[in-house]
């Protein structure tokens, strides 16, 4: 047993300085070698090919991969979409109006109503001001890009059952659901056309201010877009304020709620306000120019800018 025993140590004794010895032996091998760099690299053996070597006509090969004659073999191919003569697919399928004018079509970036209350409830949409496209761009809400033919916003009923602020919004283009929603909690809704130079205005004001000219006159809508904002059930900025209030009632009887009556509210004031058809910001009239320097505003004197800017 003692024999063992010693025979034992001893064979350990020889692992140990052994494995001593291969890490060490390891570590001189490390040290000798170079270091790793992008001259000592190579791919492991075998896996990559050598390319297959072309022929070059009488030097050897046979067609070199190319065939008998004709095209393919001259590299004379003709163009993508030709049939050798015959009519083309692209040519025998007769034109269809479907896209007709598409690229002169207006878009309407869409805001729902889940979203329009997400950045209300963030602090982001003041709800006891007025609201238009600028403080929507502001708050990062919408994106709109009046030189992709985007006209402005649309307002949409996702969100309808949990929208509950009471606001005064105008927007581009609305649903008759998302009208609902916002007139059953007491708000105001118009829908207002915007001319690309007015939109891009609106959108970004400040630069616009900073090249200290004159606020121009919104357009009036096209001809094919005067019944839209002349109806009153679309709560159109050039319908009759009386079938608007009309309509309004009818909304509200074909929904089944209660309309809150907005002339008692304490926030009448501002639910009341609205922008006249040739005004572009709140609060400012066209022809009024804003200094940001001095933080100043220009109003016109001359007689023909007034009766000029005048609505």
């Amino acid at each position: 047993g003692r024999k063992a025993v010693t025979q034992g140590c001893s064979l350990g004794v020889m692992a140990a300085s052994t494995g001593k010895g291969m890490g060490r032996s390891a570590r001189d091998v490390l040290h000798s070698l170079p270091r790793v760099s992008l001259a000592n690299l190579r791919p492991n053996p075998g896996s990559r090919a050598r390319e297959k070597r072309r022929g070059r006509g009488i030097h050897g090969g046979g067609k070199s991969g190319r065939g008998h004659k004709g095209q393919g073999q001259r590299g004379t191919r003709p163009r993508l979409g030709f049939e050798g003569g015959q009519t083309p697919f692209y040519l025998v399928i007769p034109k269809y109006g479907f896209n007709a004018g598409h690229s002169l079509r207006r878009q309407y970036q869409p805001l729902s109503l889940n979203r329009l209350q997400y950045l209300i409830d963030l602090g982001r949409v003041d709800p006891s001001e007025p609201i238009d496209l600028t403080q929507l761009v502001n708050a990062r809400g919408v994106t709109v890009q009046p030189l992709k033919r985007d006209y402005g916003v649309q307002l949409v009923e996702e969100g309808a059952d949990i929208f509950a602020a009471k606001i005064n919004i105008e927007v581009q283009w609305a649903s008759e659901l998302a009208i609902a929603a916002v007139e059953k909690n007491g708000g105001v809704i118009t829908t207002g056309f915007y001319d690309p130079i007015s939109l891009g205005i609106l959108c970004k004001p400040v630069p616009f201010f900073l090249r200290s000219q004159p606020i121009p006159k919104r357009m009036l809508p096209p001809e094919d877009l005067v019944p839209y904002y002349t109806d009153a059930k679309n709560r159109g900025y050039l319908a009759d304020p009386a079938k608007v209030q009309e309509a309004r009632l009818e909304l509200a009887r074909k929904y089944g709620y209660v309309l809150p009556d907005i002339t008692k509210d304490e926030l009448f004031q501002m639910l009341s306000t609205r922008k006249d058809p040739r005004q572009i910001f709140f609060g400012l009239a066209p022809g009024w120019l804003v200094n940001m320097a001095e933080k100043k505003i220009l109003k016109p004197t001359d007689e023909r800018l007034l009766n000029y800017y005048s609505s």
